[in-house]
């Protein structure tokens, strides 16, 4: 343990599996074997004479000096990540790699014009950009900003609000004229729907509002479903007249300014999923990312 880099690989392998809660994961994002990640923090503890990690067969936990560990090690990588930065920091410092998780269809449509307009103004900044409508894995990802719509639970990440929204029922004006559109949110079950499918199966729950004193939640299990993991995909069918649609306001605001798409049942879709910006919260993060955290709070603010 007294070669520098080594102990630099080791930090980041324990921070990782803190963070992961798990070995195995932590040497995966490594490029290194279970037995081989699980032996390197070992001989970390060893070194240390403490011991950093409580294990049991079903959860690692750090331990009371594991976590004090944790906090200075955040600190130094910090640190490191500060110095590195500050050797390029001629002009206006911001260049390097952006690594950014968005949703498919926000993400062509709403989001890449604003990072080519960030990118105008920053040209040596690049951007290695994943739209999918599953939920990356920030750490394991490698990711430095998620945008993700919804109430999210507890996250050691930082969470912004871009931008409020909520879910909408619409489709187009010829498939409401066919279908005389619905006058509850129940007979969307008889009406043809199209359905995302996550990581979690297909999006057949749709949540609404009673619209009466009681304001009670509930959900409509629609049947007659056309289904696709791609929202851009549920957004054309729509536009195309295939069937109703369950979308954020927000993805399709430009079609219906256009009358492409015309919302339904809005007194009972009345659901906040506000849009999230996330980013780590115990890392460095250089000119590269807060000017872009801040960019993009602005224009989300302008869509608002």
């Amino acid at each position: 343990m007294d070669n520098g880099a080594d102990r630099f690989s080791t930090i980041r392998l324990f921070l990782d599996a803190a963070q992961l809660g798990s070995f195995s994961a932590a040497g995966r994002k490594q490029g290194m074997s279970p037995a081989a990640a699980s032996a390197c923090i070992q001989r970390l503890e060893a070194s240390l004479k403490v011991k950093l990690f409580e294990r049991t067969t079903r959860q690692l936990r750090l331990t009371e000096e594991g976590q004090m560990y944790r906090h200075f090690s955040e600190q130094a990588m910090a640190l490191m990540a500060e110095a590195e930065a500050g050797l390029h920091s001629g002009g206006d410092g911001v260049r390097g790699m952006v690594k950014i998780s968005a949703p498919s269809d926000l993400g062509r449509n709403v989001l890449m014009p604003m990072l080519d307009e960030f990118r105008a103004l920053h040209p040596e900044l690049q951007y290695a950009l994943t739209l999918s409508d599953s939920t990356a894995n920030m750490v394991q990802d490698d990711i430095d900003l998620a945008i993700r719509y919804g109430q999210l639970a507890d996250s050691e990440m930082v969470r912004r609000v871009l931008a409020p929204s909520r879910r909408v029922v619409c489709a187009s004006p010829v498939l409401i004229a066919q279908t005389g559109g619905p006058a509850t949110p129940e007979e969307l079950a008889q009406l043809p729907t199209l359905v995302l499918v996550t990581a979690l199966g297909p999006m057949q729950e749709w949540r609404y509002c009673s619209n009466d004193e009681a304001d009670e939640k509930r959900a409509v299990r629609v049947r007659r479903t056309q289904q696709s993991n791609d929202g851009e995909v549920i957004r054309k069918w729509a536009i195309a007249g295939q069937g109703y649609a369950y979308k954020s306001i927000l993805d399709i605001a430009g079609d219906l300014r256009s009358g492409r798409l015309v919302t339904v049942l809005d007194e009972y879709f009345t659901e906040s999923a506000p849009l999230n910006l996330l980013y780590h919260r115990n890392r460095y993060q250089p000119p590269r990312i807060t000017l872009l955290i801040e960019f993009l709070l602005e224009r989300f603010a302008d869509l608002a």
